[in-house]
């Protein structure tokens, strides 16, 4: 019985924390994205049916940035003349976007990451939820 309890006490400890971002897995960031939605530390959530705008992200050796765009039905995008750069860094086994601008500094940990989605979490403790953006192609 006492093997049973530090078994199960192990696996509380360890296999209930979250994953892991393996820095292999940061390529995956490459890409556009859209919101799929927002959690706040009061839990409540707010989802996102449809998006007008999508993120678009470009990384490369841990450098990159972001830029929204939309989305056109001919497979095009609108791009928006602001873009933040951002650098990732990794602090304690966490990997975090660090944005700096001459107006703002800030940051957002990244908890998870894979070819589908990605989720950040922003000083606030909130989370947000990204899936990768599938454009639709309508030939006019």
């Amino acid at each position: 019985m006492k093997y049973f309890s530090i078994l199960i006490l192990s696996f509380l400890l360890f296999g209930c924390t979250d994953s892991k971002v393996n820095e292999a897995d940061l390529e995956y960031l490459n890409g556009y994205w859209e919101i799929e939605k927002v959690e706040f530390p009061s839990g409540d959530i707010k989802e996102y049916k449809a998006n007008t705008m999508v993120d678009f992200i470009h990384l490369e050796n841990k450098k990159g940035m972001r830029k929204k765009v939309q989305p056109r039905l001919d497979g095009t995008y609108i791009v928006s003349e602001d873009e933040e750069a951002f650098e990732i860094i990794k602090n304690q086994e966490q990997f975090s976007f660090y944005y700096k601008s001459n107006f703002s500094e800030r940051q957002e940990q990244l908890k998870t990451v894979d070819s589908l989605s990605f989720v950040i979490q922003n000083e606030d403790g909130i989370l947000y939820y990204y899936t990768r953006f599938q454009p639709i192609s309508i030939q006019l």
